[in-house]
């Protein structure tokens, strides 16, 4: 599995993309192998506003729609743990379909 972390419009520090890495690494335990890639962008919200972040969370799963989260917080910390904590939410309702629809008869 890939885990991409992006900066969009500002540096990303190694704290930041180690932290990323981790937490986005530990998602893999829902799919295993079906979760190819997991993309991780990071940017901040607009000059003329407070400073918040926007974080973008793309998981790649093999035969099935990317799943997308967003979330923002006022830094790159906390909006990683809410895109994450929603990412993982979508992987175990999926990971529940899949189990529910093997194990029903006709």
């Amino acid at each position: 599995m890939r885990i991409d972390v992006v900066g969009r419009n500002m540096d990303l520090t190694d704290a930041i993309r180690q932290y990323a890495t981790a937490k986005a690494g530990k998602l893999d335990k829902y799919l295993g192998d079906k979760l190819q890639m997991i993309t991780v962008r990071i940017e901040p919200t607009a000059p003329n506003h407070k400073q918040e972040y926007n974080v973008e969370l793309v998981l790649d799963v093999e035969d099935h729609a990317d799943f997308v989260s967003h979330a923002t917080g006022a830094d790159p910390y906390a909006a990683l743990d809410l895109v994450v904590e929603k990412g993982e939410r979508q992987l175990r309702e999926y990971k529940d379909q899949l189990k529910n629809h093997h194990h029903q008869r006709p």
